[in-house]
């Protein structure tokens, strides 16, 4: 069964599939600097806020979580 976005929070979201991938894995999922270049939560967080495609690609990924 997927995932819900539904009450879920973008740094929830992060927070789980960096738990799930580590920064690695995500980086290698979802090409994007801030998971390669001395990625945190809050500077990633700071560039999917503002980065509607990017975010979507990382809900598309929690989504599809087993």
């Amino acid at each position: 069964m997927a995932r819900s976005l539904q009450g879920k929070t973008l740094e929830t979201i992060l927070t789980e599939l960096v738990e799930v991938y580590g920064w690695d894995g995500l980086a290698q999922r979802i090409a994007i600097q801030c998971f390669v270049n001395d990625p945190s939560i809050k500077s990633s967080l700071k560039f999917l806020r503002k980065t509607p495609w990017a975010r979507a690609k990382v809900e598309l990924l929690f989504v599809s979580l087993p």
